[in-house]
Parts: structure tokens; C-alpha cells; sequence
């Protein structure tokens, strides 16, 4: 599986993008967004989105637990791709964080959550599943 295993909100737009950038902020979870390796305030989705091709892909860093950390990349507006580190999940309280983290998540964009072994796109262990409001095991890593 890895130890930074790919998670991913498929079909989304900037409005999805924008929706996570403000559920960041009224959740009140630590957070950076940060180009290169610059640190600036976030802007807005849009923008964020509508950079030159050959510019360096941004990244929002959330904690929403302490020492759970999780990084999303703004490759394209149709797709929220991010990653976490399983070591950082060691733990039934902190496995039972990480997917409340996952349920406020699809709960807001309204959307499934998926979480692939890392490298492995499309072949979810583990996803947030909208119409019955819970994180489930698909398959044994």
C-alpha cells in the first residue's frame, strides 16, 4: 500500500475547490497554502486554478487533527487529489480522526472520498460513500 497512499474527490470544479478552501477556514484547522516554497494566504479556487500551465503546483497543507496531516494539490479543478501519511494513523483514535476528516470532507462536497495504495490510481481500499454517510473498507491493504 505505501506509506503516503493517493485520496481523491473525482468529478469536481473550482466551486468544489472553493467549497474545501472555505471549509478549511470555518473549521478553523491549521492550514498553508504554499507555491514553491513560498507561504502566502490562500486565494481564491479560481485563481489558484487558472495559473499558467509551466507555473509550480500549489499545495494547501491542513492539519485537521494534530499530527495528521494532509496535502492537497491543485493539479486541476476536476479533480481534488490529496495525500496523507499512514504513520500519522497509527492508532484506532487516530484512524477514527482521520476518517471524520474524510466524512466532513465529502459531507461538504457532497462526494465520495477514495483513498488508493499509493502509485495505484483507481483501485480504492477505502472510500467516504455519500449515500450511506460512512467511510468503508473496500478490500484488506
Amino acid at each position: 500500500m505505501g506509506s503516503l497512499p493517493d485520496l481523491r474527490v473525482p468529478g469536481t470544479s473550482a466551486g468544489d475547490w472553493q467549497s474545501l478552501l472555505d471549509l478549511v477556514v470555518e473549521r478553523g484547522w491549521s492550514h498553508e497554502y504554499v507555491e514553491g516554497d513560498t507561504p502566502l494566504p490562500p486565494p481564491r479556487a479560481a485563481a489558484v486554478l487558472a495559473r499558467p500551465a509551466d507555473a509550480e503546483c500549489p499545495q494547501l497543507r491542513v492539519w485537521p487533527a494534530d499530527g495528521i496531516l494532509a496535502i492537497f494539490r491543485f493539479l486541476g479543478d476536476e479533480e481534488i487529489d490529496f495525500d496523507v501519511d499512514l504513520r500519522e494513523l497509527q492508532g484506532q483514535g487516530r484512524l477514527d480522526l482521520f476518517c471524520g476528516f474524510l466524512r466532513t470532507l465529502g459531507r461538504r462536497l457532497g462526494k465520495p472520498v477514495f483513498m488508493d495504495p499509493e502509485g495505484s490510481y483507481g483501485d480504492p481500499i477505502l472510500v467516504y460513500d455519500v449515500g450511506i454517510d460512512r467511510v468503508v473498507l473496500l478490500m484488506e491493504p
